[in-house]
């Protein structure tokens, strides 16, 4: 049984004690209901190793949303097709933790980033930094810097998907329920400088409870963390090449100095239906997304073998032998209509593969990849910063690295090709292209990549909502994700102060995004 398993069988045994003493407390009544103002349903006294493992299942969350997968059209949907058509109703809460509240989704907020914010205080409070529900989760230096970079990870998701959000004012409590907007710009500083600042502070001689992310590392446990740390942050200094290039650099090659990752961080999903896999959650019932021939097109004109790890044979296509070919494949068109979909056969279409989890409840979803690392530093290597590897290895690393992750043959005789062969003078499209590959199915990061570079191209749905149309009436490809209907009404002198006049929900470019 592994550490998840261990500390989820922990809640769920919290929970039962909970439920049967408070069903006492019913059958045997009380004397005075004044004597105690107590909740049976929560704990007295929160333990930190517990807040970290559920702050941290809030990760399994993002990585296995689907938003993003639409946007980079990974997949069409086969019914019901509102959100690869950018209808404005959805707000893109479909799936995935939303900034605040909303009944069907986990409140990030509220949710983990007050767990990560609990365990700060309470380390940094004399008064309970010594109590045993506190050091349970380990050292105090390591549980602040391993919840203050959980913390920079979370925000910096979210503000690469809502832009400005609060933060700095945030996570106060009653002292402030209308916190103002952090700037994208003040969270990128901040953010990156908390991952380098907290990095720096973790004892990797010392402890740390409650982590299951990288608890498989042993006895490197909190070096993964440091090495995690400086890996987002260099994640976010190339966010910025294209608003504050020597800044980016700088950061860039700091983070690469004190060291990258160089193995992939995968989320361990579990079999047990409250922390399985999304994907296969969506799966159990119904078929609504398939693999758009966004993909499967370009995939089969290079004979990227990538594809049959992607996806399913499609019904009609399957020869029975149990095995995916590159024939039994077929894409579904993205951005149909829900009339058009509905009238194309499932039987017709590839699903995705086990692999993300279509039939599998525990496979893993990555995090952060190894190619995508590698990706990050060949594209460093393009614009002339300081890392030892030449961009066309680290390119042909990425690559590799990718075709590995899906454990399919053939790399070598891949990279031979013209198309893919690495060209410096072409290396913004080509790390483009493999990269939004690669990061197949991190729609997140995949939309985020798009968006800075701008490649591959792709082309907005056909049937687009009319209300996300340009100037000119044309149809365009969100590039942000709509704040929650509750701000306006709940905070918003300070929604209104973030947003401006000029303001589109899904199409006002965030700062980082200048193309």
């Amino acid at each position: 049984m592994n550490f998840l398993q261990k500390s989820l069988n922990l809640f769920d045994m919290r929970k039962i004690i909970t439920s049967a003493l408070l069903v006492m407390f019913v059958l045997v009544g009380c004397d005075d209901l004044t004597d105690k103002n107590i909740d049976p349903n929560n704990a007295d006294e929160p333990r930190t190793d517990l807040l970290l493992t559920e702050a941290q299942r809030t990760v399994g969350a993002y990585v296995g949303s689907v938003t993003g997968t639409l946007y980079v059209q990974y997949f069409a949907e086969t019914q019901y097709t509102d959100e690869s058509n950018y209808a404005t109703d959805f707000f893109s809460f479909a799936s995935g933790y939303t900034p605040t509240n909303s009944s069907n989704t986990t409140n990030l907020y509220s949710g983990a980033l007050q767990d990560l914010q609990t365990i700060i205080d309470l380390n940094n409070n004399e008064e309970t930094r010594n109590k045993s529900y506190v050091t349970a989760g380990g050292d105090r230096q390591n549980q602040i810097a391993v919840a203050k970079i959980m913390q920079a990870y979370l925000m910096h998701t979210a503000t690469d998907r809502w832009g400005d959000l609060p933060y700095s004012e945030a996570l106060k409590g009653a002292e402030n329920y209308t916190p103002a907007y952090d700037t994208q710009e003040q969270l990128y500083t901040g953010l990156i400088d908390t991952l380098d600042k907290y990095a720096d502070q973790i004892d990797t001689d010392g402890s740390i409870v409650g982590d299951f992310l990288f608890a498989d590392a042993g006895s490197d446990q909190l070096n993964r963390w440091v090495e995690f740390a400086n890996t987002i942050r260099a994640r976010m200094a190339l966010r910025l090449t294209e608003v504050d290039a020597d800044y980016a650099q700088t950061e860039f090659e700091a983070a690469y100095d004190d060291g990258l990752l160089e193995t992939s961080v995968m989320f361990p999903y579990l079999s047990g239906q409250n922390n399985d896999n999304p994907w296969q959650d969506r799966f159990e019932t119904r078929t609504d997304y398939a693999i758009s021939t966004t993909m499967t097109e370009p995939m089969k004109e290079l004979d990227d073998m990538r594809l049959t790890a992607f996806a399913e044979p499609a019904a009609n296509l399957d020869n029975g032998d149990g095995e995916t070919e590159m024939s039994e494949v077929a894409g579904l068109e993205y951005g149909l209509s829900s009339a058009d979909a509905g009238e194309i056969e499932n039987d017709d279409v590839s699903f995705p593969g086990s692999a993300i989890g279509y039939d599998n409840s525990s496979a893993p979803l990555p995090i952060v990849s190894e190619a995508e690392i590698h990706f990050m530093i060949a594209e460093a290597a393009a614009r002339g910063w300081s890392v030892t590897e030449a961009a066309a290895t680290a390119y042909n690393e990425g690559i590799t690295a990718s075709w590995n992750q899906w454990g399919v043959d053939g790399v070598s005789s891949y990279l031979t090709q013209a198309d893919v062969a690495y060209d410096p003078a072409n290396w913004e499209e080509q790390i483009g292209y493999e990269k939004w590959i690669a990061l197949f199915p991190q729609g997140y990061e995949a939309w985020a990549e798009w968006r800075r570079l701008g490649y591959p191209q792709l082309d907005p749905a056909n049937s687009a909502d009319t209300d996300n149309f340009d100037e000119n009436d044309n149809p365009v490809i969100p590039v942000r994700q709509g704040y929650p209907t509750s701000e306006p009404s709940l905070n918003g002198q300070n929604y209104q102060e973030a947003v401006g006049e000029d303001f589109h929900p899904l199409n006002t470019n965030l700062w980082w995004d200048v193309d």
